[in-house]
């Protein structure tokens, strides 16, 4: 009885941790999910932002805005292109290392351009911004060819599989074509008249010894018709009247 109740006991206990466990999965997921979501509609807010910015200011500022709108877009565009592309192709690990590591020379420079949106100097401001162009510049072009070569990769190797796949199709659309029409052959054409003859019956050979005699030579010759007996006489008939010779 006591071993009954400890196995239930430690089912309890049991059952208790994996629910617990599970609870904090769960929690722990939703929490991610809700972080995701926040930080992507902060995103957005501040994309629309600095868009709405670089159109409505002009001078320094709105070319900061520009400037921080442009290098978001491009790093943001190059890590989805990345993480997007590492799932299939391993080699892209490489490259990914080395985006994490531009990232945070643009993540330095956005922080730099975002200070510097509030800056009261404009004077200074439009001393700075050729320097502050030039690295966004070099930032967005290094993110740009990382980006470009992923695709490349990824489009040169979905062109060497269809390339393989058509081969490989035509090779089987011919197999499927290729059938044997079974022919019955033609009968051999009929000889000649004399050329049958000629065939069934071998050629006489020429022989030094006497013809063999027939038989109508040793039986004696035999009527074609054989005569007939008197007719029987019956009591019936009449006697035949002889002919008159007068």
């Amino acid at each position: 009885m006591e071993a009954v109740i400890a196995i239930v006991a430690l089912l309890f206990v049991l059952f208790m941790v994996l629910g617990v466990y599970a609870t904090v999965k769960v929690v722990g997921a939703a929490k991610r999910g809700v972080d995701r979501t926040i930080t992507q509609a902060r995103r957005t807010v501040e994309d629309h932002t600095l868009r709405a910015k670089s159109f409505a200011q002009l001078g320094p500022a709105g070319e900061l805005a520009q400037l921080r709108l442009k290098l978001r877009t491009s790093m943001r565009a190059t890590q989805d292109a990345l993480h997007a592309g590492v799932a299939e192709d391993e080699s892209l690990k490489e490259s990914l290392g080395l985006f994490q590591r531009l990232s945070a020379h643009g993540h330095e420079l956005d922080g730099e351009l975002k200070r510097l949106e509030s800056e009261p100097d404009r004077a200074t401001l439009a001393e700075r911004l050729p320097g502050l162009r030039e690295r966004t510049e070099r930032i967005t072009q290094s993110a740009d060819s990382l980006r470009w070569a992923a695709r490349d990769r990824a489009r040169r190797f979905a062109d060497d599989d269809l390339d393989a796949l058509s081969a490989q199709i035509d090779v089987e659309s011919g197999a499927l074509r290729h059938w044997t029409t079974t022919q019955t052959p033609a009968p051999p054409p009929w000889p000649e008249a004399g050329a049958a003859e000629g065939a069934a019956e071998p050629a006489k050979e020429q022989t030094w010894t006497d013809p063999p005699r027939s038989r109508t030579a040793e039986e004696p010759t035999r009527p074609a018709i054989t005569p007939q007996g008197p007719r029987p006489a019956y009591p019936w008939q009449r006697k035949p009247r002889p002919e008159s010779t007068t």
